[in-house]
């Protein structure tokens, strides 16, 4: 990435080795911005009518007018703004007061270790199962019938999809919050939180006031660029809204996919204006949140000007408690997905199912055998390439002696922060162009735009906290910079690095878009599929492509955990260090 602050360089000799690798934050840079560049071009000139393929051969207004005219637009704004900022603030609010008043607890490090594995899982694993949860005939219906409901029969009670988007909110509260969490954790490894909590703690004050006056203004500068990927996320998601919001009430994005889907090709100038205005929906609510944050910040200037040493601590419990039902939540509704594949008969009301069976999986298996096939080629090459680009950037900047500045980092997580469905429509109409649609290439540099920010995101740290030391021994015994990376960075970096590699694969398996656009209905993924088969019947079918979609980052994780300390079983000095 483009540096402007420099730093002492870890090597000691930052003109030496640079060769190609002075050319990888560039590289990598213009890999975002060009196609991100291309795509917002590609769905603003339909936008405003120009579209030469379709007979729009000059600019106009129409497509905007037809947006505005459209029946339901006002409301799926609406939709989307409250959904999307709700489901933010709530993730946000859970996630600091669970540190605020559970930090250095055992509690902290037990929601470390078990929230690692729901960010792993996909959106739609998730909504799936909470769909499954929630239902009038699912399994929370079915263990409080009918001793506590007195219903005989599933009830009619619209619980999923509600008209309120709550069930969305729940769900995207379920997986922003290990995010957020994750990201959090990140923040505290750059201050020295301990030592200021022990110094608030000495002058009287409680621990979860102490937290939040001194800890949380350091951290949030940390966090506010994945704060804004979440908002910006949560506004134009559109698998987790496809299973759980009603087609009464729809968000924009989901408009926006129903108009780029209509076999009438007119509407695809609408989905344009839509994507476009989906842009400025994302912004109105990131605006929205930047003026929550002055206002936060003014009120907690006078609060920590007061010097009231308590005041938080009933907050955080509730906060602790909140976190906790989602955690449990989410879990639930994984489990309860498990259970539907494997159920052969299951009445209502019968808590678990009277009959289990393996035969849906194997009935399964040949449908599932190329999506996942897909899924897993897509995901494995999008986190290698990634990979590499990331070492390569780290390396360059260590080399140099420099560091990536803000803005830098701002035009990394452009793909994050700009809503998927507006540049990815336009991105669509160029590869229909050139005839790339449809392809494996086309379809693993659209992963590759969401893997690369989160990989980045994942070994940046851990690369940068390596003791330089060891680096300057190694060159001061003659060896070069490229040696020194391959011999002692990269082995001794090998657990972080085997997590980016699970966290960008899991990024992949994920998502849903960028396969419909890349994809073209050429090439599906298991997350495709289990949308797909969301809207049938079957529910011990549509269970075993969730839990497929769901165990394949599962079990990257668990590689990444196993194989760094099966290669150093015989080394007990690199074990403890991993």
């Amino acid at each position: 990435m483009a540096p402007e602050r420099a730093r002492a360089p870890q090597s000691g000799r930052p003109s030496r080795g640079i060769g190609l690798l002075a050319l990888a934050p560039g590289l990598t840079l213009s890999l975002f911005l060009v196609p991100v560049a291309a795509g917002l071009a590609g769905a603003a000139a339909p936008a405003f009518g120009y579209l030469p393929a379709l007979g729009g051969d000059t600019f106009s207004l129409e497509p905007w007018r037809r947006f505005a005219a459209y029946p339901g637009v006002a409301g799926a704004i609406a939709a989307s703004l409250w959904t999307g900022l709700a489901a933010a603030a709530l993730s946000f609010a859970l996630t600091i007061g669970f540190a605020a008043a559970c930090h250095q607890t055992r509690l902290f490090a037990l929601m470390r270790r078990l929230l690692s594995p729901l960010l792993a899982v996909p959106h739609a694993a998730f909504a799936i199962g909470l769909a499954f949860l929630l239902a009038p005939s699912g399994w929370l219906m079915r263990a409080l019938s009918p001793w506590a409901t007195g219903f005989e029969t599933p009830p009619d009670i619209a619980l999923s999809p509600d008209p309120f988007g709550l069930n969305l909110i729940l769900a995207l509260t379920v997986k922003e919050t290990p995010f957020l969490f994750l990201m959090l954790l990140g923040a505290l490894n750059q201050v020295q939180a301990e030592k200021t909590l022990a110094v608030a703690r000495s002058l009287g004050y409680r621990p979860a006031t102490a937290w939040l006056k001194c800890v949380l203004p350091l951290v949030y500068r940390q966090m506010r660029l994945p704060i804004f990927a979440a908002v910006a996320f949560s506004v134009s998601v559109v698998d987790v809204a496809l299973l759980l919001t009603g087609a009464t009430q729809p968000t924009l994005s989901l408009l926006i996919l129903r108009w780029a889907n209509d076999p009438d090709l007119s509407f695809q100038f609408l989905a344009a204006a839509g994507a476009c205005a989906q842009i400025l929906v994302a912004l109105g609510a990131l605006a929205a949140w930047a003026a929550a944050e002055r206002l936060v910040a003014r009120l907690g200037r006078g609060w920590t000007a007061a010097g009231r040493r308590a005041g938080a601590e009933t907050a955080a419990r509730i906060a602790t408690g909140g976190l906790l039902v989602v955690t449990g939540v989410g879990l639930v509704a994984l489990v309860g997905m498990a259970i539907w594949s494997l159920a052969w008969r299951w009445r209502w009301p019968d808590a678990l199912p009277g009959e289990w069976s393996l035969r849906i999986w194997t009935r399964t298996a040949g449908e599932a055998a190329e999506p996942g096939l897909t899924t897993l080629i897509v995901g494995v090459l999008a986190a290698l390439i990634a990979l590499a680009l990331v070492l390569a950037c780290l390396e360059s900047e260590d080399r140099k002696g420099r560091r990536p500045s803000t803005r830098a980092l701002w035009l990394l997580y452009t793909p994050l922060i700009v809503p998927q469905v507006a540049f990815l429509f336009g991105a669509q109409v160029l590869l229909v162009s050139v005839g790339l649609q449809g392809t494996w290439g086309a379809l693993i540099w659209a992963h590759l735009l969401f893997v690369l920010p989160y990989l980045f995101l994942a070994l940046s740290e851990p690369f940068r906290k390596l003791d330089p030391r060891y680096a300057r021994t190694a060159l001061c015994l003659g060896a070069g910079p490229n040696r020194v990376f391959w011999r002692i960075k990269a082995p001794m970096l090998l657990r972080p690095i085997a997590i980016a590699l699970a966290v960008g694969f899991a990024v992949s398996v994920g998502e849903y878009l960028p396969t419909v656009f890349a994809g073209g209905g050429r090439l599906t993924t298991l997350t495709t599929e289990a949308v797909a088969r969301a809207g049938g019947g079957d529910r011990r079918l549509i269970g075993v492509f969730a839990v497929l979609q769901a165990a394949l980052p599962l079990l990257g994780f668990l590689a990444a955990t196993a194989a760094p300390a099966w290669i150093y079983r015989r080394r007990r000095g690199m074990r403890e260090g991993l």
